[in-house]
């Protein structure tokens, strides 16, 4: 099947709801998608390093205005959007990502793996990996240090993904790029990265630099479109999930049915 994939690459103003709301509608509006991914805490900013800071920015039950927004673009597009977003439920907040469908479901990812100081505001992710189907096309949902876990991505992957979603806020120069490109080769699945651009500082004063070059990789590792380290876009490509499907890397070998996995058992007791 055919379907045409994107990301928005941008710089949003942290704690600015509205302004990051229209840059996105704006960066949007004239594109055409199936499948659209955004960065990692998309409209809330990231570098928060308390409880209090982000709780004005907390989604509960999906009716923030990202959430309502993004509801009505994925209608008006006919699209599935993906989006990271700052999440409170069950006496927690995680750093979450949304699957916002044109039929007004929502799926819910929650960060499995955190990063540098979001464990002094989120809680670990409960859900463990989401697979959510759209068009017939299966969608690996990821939040940016989940990455570095080659596990995590092979679970996707063996659950039948034909695509990886990753909403990243990436600091570690090139590093997340190179990663998902593995990912990609490891897996033979398709991968979006949508990552942020720009500067943030925390409350005292601490900066992080993101490293935009947002990107979209083939199943054998080709990156069909790239874009640098600070320009606003949204970029898309045409993709033909048949290929995800295709496990051969020769006529001898199967990435799926050469493993292992009587080898593997370190992995869960180490």
């Amino acid at each position: 099947m055919k379907v045409l994939i994107g990301y928005l690459q941008y710089f949003p103003e942290k704690g600015n709801l509205r302004s990051n709301i229209e840059k996105v509608n704006e960066l949007t509006k004239n594109n055409e998608f199936q499948i659209l991914v955004l960065p990692e805490l998309a409209f809330s900013g990231y570098f928060y390093t308390s409880v209090q800071e982000i709780r004005p920015f907390i989604d509960i039950g999906f009716e923030s205005p990202p959430a309502v927004f993004l509801k009505k673009l994925s209608k008006s597009k006919n699209a599935l959007i993906l989006s990271g977003f700052p999440e409170g439920a069950r006496g927690h907040i995680y750093n979450s990502q949304y699957a916002f469908f044109p039929n007004g479901e929502v799926r819910v990812y929650r960060k499995s793996h955190l990063f540098y100081k979001e464990k002094l505001v989120f809680a670990k992710g409960d859900s463990g990996p989401v697979l959510v189907n759209y068009m017939g096309v299966n969608v690996g949902m990821m939040v940016c240090f989940d990455w570095f876990f080659p596990e995590f991505a092979r679970v996707l992957a063996l659950k039948g993904a034909h695509v990886l979603a990753l909403s990243a806020n990436l600091v570690l120069p090139g590093l997340g790029q190179k990663g998902m490109v593995v990912r990609s080769i490891e897996n033979r699945v398709f991968s979006v990265l949508s990552n942020r651009t720009g500067m943030e500082a925390s409350s005292s004063g601490e900066r992080l630099t993101f490293t935009g070059m947002s990107q979209i990789t083939n199943e054998r590792g080709d990156i069909i479109t790239q874009s640098d380290e600070s320009v606003e876009e949204v970029k898309i490509a045409e993709i033909e999930t048949d290929e995800a499907e295709n496990k051969w890397v020769t006529p001898l070998n199967n990435i799926i049915e050469d493993r292992r996995v009587d080898f593997y058992r370190e992995i869960l007791d180490g």
